[in-house]
């Protein structure tokens, strides 16, 4: 069974940081692209970061280059979204998806929270 559990999102201050982990069940990450989305309350559901099958060239959205990286651990079969520099317009439930055969398939997410 497919299955993405997000973890890792909590109440952090401006200018700090969180890393937010996706443990994957069903299939390898090693052989799927792996994305994370967010979606703040009133906006549409943005893409944040990706990464494709195998590794390799990593892609993120103009809001967060430079600050967020995305990576996989394969023994653990888990995804990262490394989060630095963090700023209130950061806040967002944030999500771990992948394409399928079937379709896109999501986690619960994930609250991040960026306040003083």
């Amino acid at each position: 069974q497919v299955q993405l559990v997000e973890s890792g999102g909590g109440l952090v201050q401006p200018g700090g940081s969180l890393r937010l982990s996706c443990v994957v069940s069903g299939f390898p990450v090693s052989r799927n692209a792996m994305s994370w989305y967010r979606q703040a309350p009133g906006k549409e559901r943005e893409a944040v970061a990706s990464i494709p099958s195998g590794g390799g060239y990593t892609n993120y959205a103009d809001s967060v280059k430079g600050r967020f990286t995305i990576s996989t651990d394969n023994a653990k079969n888990t995804v990262y979204l490394q989060m630095n520099s963090l700023k209130p317009e950061d806040t967002a439930v944030y999500y771990c998806s992948a394409p399928r055969s079937t379709g896109w398939v999501w986690g619960q997410g994930t609250q991040v929270t960026v306040s003083s």
